[in-house]
């Protein structure tokens, strides 16, 4: 393979490579591990391995756009990613790969999306610690990020309040033995349910 031109890229350590025969391709030196990147200039001529090392480079680049695409629309988590670049028929190797390096930048986060992703549920649902912390875990969230956002939510929202909300909406459907263990299935403990049923007298649990 000789190469014809190469340029960086409005995204930041992305290049363009262009041989003289074939598509141009999208490469990031962080992709390179024998090949020296900057050896990669217009005139150099690539050997057999030295071509497959940067076609490799050029397809981890590949499934790094593709992420970055889905994480321009919303913050995502590891797990989550990999199974839809999956889906898309991107190999593991490549998503693997890409993804590493975009959590090194920081463009992807586990502990961002974790946050993210309770300020969103809260939105339309009233649920305890246990049933969030068991919901991100579900998506791929390590036990330990996935206490320490639990945490910081409920520091900054009102565990009762929110308990008292769950309580009325359930209520309004179930009672005695069903609204208990409704409650509990939405993650609070019975302490929580006992008093949150203090505040709707009418409403009580068995």
């Amino acid at each position: 393979m000789l190469i014809k031109s190469i340029a960086e890229t409005s995204y930041r350590g992305m290049y363009k490579l262009a041989p003289e025969d074939g598509s141009a391709f999208f490469i990031r030196r962080e992709y390179l591990t024998n090949l020296d990147f900057d050896s990669l200039q217009p005139g150099f001529e690539l050997n057999e391995e030295q071509r497959e090392e940067l076609l490799d480079a050029g397809l981890c680049s590949v499934v790094e756009l593709k992420a970055v695409d889905y994480l321009a629309r919303a913050e995502q988590c590891r797990a989550g990613l990999n199974r839809k670049l999956l889906q898309k028929g991107y190999a593991a190797q490549y998503i693997d790969r890409a993804l590493t390096f975009l959590e090194s930048a920081d463009y992807l986060s586990d502990s961002r999306f974790a946050r993210a992703w309770l300020n969103t549920r809260r939105t339309n649902h009233y649920e305890g610690r246990t049933r969030l912390l068991a919901e991100l875990m579900s998506r791929g969230i390590s036990r330990d990020l996935s206490a320490a956002a639990v945490e910081e939510f409920f520091f900054e929202n009102n565990e009762d309040e929110i308990c008292r909300k769950a309580f009325e909406k359930l209520s309004r459907k179930k009672s005695g033995d069903k609204l208990t263990a409704a409650m509990i299935q939405a993650g609070f403990s019975y302490k929580q349910i006992r008093n949150a049923e203090e505040s709707f007298p009418g409403q009580a649990c068995e």
